[in-house]
């Protein structure tokens, strides 16, 4: 489960940095009222932290469960 979390909070990083990329457009600021707002910093440290979990799921050996 805290694969599925990670991965998602990492998939919405890199839209918010592709639409910045692209638009120069950041939508959690937009969303939540700048990027100094508190719970922006929240957004972006889980989104931060969700990218280091990710990281470990690249040096893990996982099964595939055929059903």
């Amino acid at each position: 489960m805290a694969d599925k979390i990670a991965l998602l909070l990492t998939i919405i990083g890199a839209v918010n940095w592709g639409l910045i990329g692209i638009f120069q457009f950041d939508l959690v600021a937009y969303i939540f009222g700048g990027q100094g707002a508190l719970i922006s910093r929240i957004i972006y440290s889980l989104v931060g932290a969700a990218g280091l979990w990710c990281i470990s799921m690249l040096f893990r050996d996982h099964e595939v469960v055929k059903e």
